[in-house]
């Protein structure tokens, strides 16, 4: 979504309207903090400094809104984006002005690449002396203009209360995303009498919600005519909350669902028109029915490479409908057939109420059926290491249903969504679009605070743990319990996966070590354990699981190159789904030309 243009603004008469309020003197840091609280805000994640700390004094004055001390910046926004992921509200951090804002930009991106509202709010140096190089002085309004939605630099005292409830509902609405303010020092210090009473006047920031009926028309009357239709759900199902929506639709029309990484859990994994994930780690079958489809229902999706493979031979020979709420996304990588811009929760109502299949599609649906029993989602048990996927499957028999999983990026990333049951949105926490390391642990952390009484579990791998690991300290001083499952075999997995592929298994500095994750867990006095033999698995999980507190279990097993120690299937970049890498050894296409089979 495009940054508002043309933005209005009324500024109030701080004289007249100290003549005619009751409304006390207030300083500008007491009026953010009131501004946020008047917006419903609950907890900020955010780190002091020399130009915030007058936010955070103020702060410590609220009873509405919880502050949370992160042990770096990036975790705050990192939190702040899992606090927002897991309840669909606003997530908040804050920084300082120079490096402790700059720390943020990489939580801010992720939130722009994923859809999740966020926003960060940094201190400046005095307006005074911007421009001049002052101590820890960062423009970081220009340093994220790519990566937000808006953003704001307050010059002006009165414009704290609608400067934030502007930046809220921008962050909020339409596609939701990232918005910045910036406050220069001095005025978090002055005082004034505040007028809260403002109203959202944007003229330029007008998202359209609602989807043409013409175009709804023509994606009915497609369904109806289509022999082969599959469904694409992605993040959008989540953001809009058309879950219930999208449910509604694949029962009423009994098509086979796929979801990209974003959309986990949109669908229930195990339901019965469930192919799981599609994509360069997804399910086999998945990718190829996609690719033998004669109809793709899109919704809320971005075609992203990781999908698509190959562009100019992905599902070349299906009618697209694509349904997005933003138009940038509608033909940017794949022209659509029967484009529909606007929400998707109200696409499919519209959908819901006229949708009838018109063509019988149970030979397609049993010939969908074949293929899940001919490539299922598989990995093999060791007699004295370690498999992680066991450990995940393991750990998912064990967990809540409705916990929520927080996860890093990497090979414990892939097998985390390949294995893992997904039954409602919000249970996944992934670093989709940007993929950042680091995301994991404090992720997990704010869907914890967000969610306390839920069980909140980070499936990290050692690499990304290493990355936030003393976000430990955050959750032991504030007793959030994450429960911390690390994948540990000092390398680099996914990077060394694509070396032994790619490179003949030259290491390129993948390498990380032999650490001790429980020794240093029980430095910041987490209670932590590791194991490194099977038998050891279920117990330890057992353990984890029944403490009252943060834990981590660090799982040691050894990487072992092409026959345990990678994911599969994988499409390389910029392949098709015939070149899927089934094993080590053997590709789709090597595996249908064995058996006689040809292209349809």
């Amino acid at each position: 979504m495009n940054s508002p243009k043309n933005v209005k603004s009324k500024k109030p008469d701080s004289k007249k309207a100290k003549a005619g309020t009751k409304q006390p003197i207030m300083k500008g840091r007491d009026i953010i903090v009131r501004a946020l609280e008047n917006e419903g805000v609950e907890v900020i994640f955010g780190y002091p400094g020399g130009t915030s700390m007058e936010i955070h004094q103020g702060l410590t004055l609220s009873k509405k809104i919880r502050m949370v001390l992160p042990r770096h910046e990036q975790g705050g926004s990192f939190a702040a984006g899992g606090y927002a992921r897991a309840t669909g509200k606003i997530g908040v951090c804050m920084a300082t002005s120079g490096p402790g804002a700059t720390n943020l930009l990489t939580g801010i991106m992720d939130a722009k690449m994923d859809s999740i509202p966020l926003l960060a709010i940094t201190g400046q140096v005095p307006s005074t002396v911007l421009g001049s190089d002052a101590f820890q002085e960062t423009d970081i309004m220009g340093a994220t203009f790519p990566l937000v939605k808006h953003s704001y630099m307050i010059d002006d005292i009165n414009d704290i209360p609608r400067v934030v409830h502007e930046a809220c509902i921008i962050a909020t609405t339409g596609r939701p995303g990232p918005v910045l303010i910036d406050i220069p020092k001095n005025i978090q210090q002055q005082e004034t009498v505040p007028d809260f009473n403002v109203t959202f006047d944007c003229p330029g920031y007008k998202p359209n919600l609602t989807p043409s009926m013409f175009q709804i028309k023509k994606a009915i009357h497609a369904i109806k005519e289509s022999k082969r239709p599959i469904i694409y759900s992605g993040g959008g199902i989540v953001s809009s909350e058309a879950s219930k929506e999208l449910r509604a639709f694949v029962k009423k029309t009994g098509i086979p669902i796929t979801t990209t990484v974003m959309g986990l859990g949109t669908y229930p994994s195990d339901g019965p028109n469930s192919l799981r994930m599609l994509g360069m780690h997804g399910a086999v079958y998945a990718n190829i029915a996609m690719n033998h489809a004669d109809l793709i229902i899109a919704l809320g999706v971005r075609f992203d490479d990781r999908v698509t493979g190959k562009l100019s031979e992905f599902c070349k020979n299906a009618k697209i409908i694509h349904v997005d709420l933003d138009p940038a996304e509608i033909n940017k990588n794949i022209i659509a057939d029967i484009p529909i811009q606007g929400d998707v929760r109200q696409a499919l109502k519209m959908m819901n109420q006229g949708v009838e299949m018109k063509t019988d599609i149970k030979p397609w649906v049993k010939r969908v059926n074949d293929w899940k029993e001919e490539f299922p989602l598989r990995y093999d048990l060791h007699e004295n290491d370690i498999v992680p996927q066991n450990v995940i499957c393991e750990l998912r028999k064990l967990a809540d249903r409705d916990a929520v999983v927080s996860v890093g990026v990497g090979q414990h990333q892939m097998w985390t969504a390949q294995f893992w049951d997904f039954y409602e949105p919000r249970q996944w926490l992934c670093s989709s679009g940007l993929g950042a390391m680091g995301f994991g642990l404090p992720a997990a952390m704010g869907a914890q605070v967000a969610l306390p009484d839920r069980q909140v579990i980070n499936i990290d791998g050692d690499g990304c743990f290493l990355m936030n690991i003393q976000e430990l300290q955050t959750c032991k001083i504030e007793n959030i319990p994450v429960k911390n499952v690390v994948l540990n075999n000092a390398h680099l997995g996914m990077v060394a996966q694509w070396e032994d592929r790619f490179y003949k298994s030259l290491r390129g500095h993948t390498y990380l070590g032999d650490a001790n994750f429980a020794e240093i867990a029980h430095a910041f006095g987490v209670k932590s354990e590791s194991i490194s033999k099977p038998e050891e698995v279920i117990p330890a999980l057992k353990r984890m699981l029944k403490h009252k507190g943060p834990y981590v279990l660090d799982v040691k097993y050894p990487y072992n190159d092409e026959s345990r120690g990678h994911v599969m299937p994988m499409i390389p970049s910029n392949h098709t789904y015939l070149d899927t890498c089934l094993n080590e050894s053997q590709s789709l296409r090597d595996y249908w030309k064995g058996k006689g089979i040809l292209e349809d």
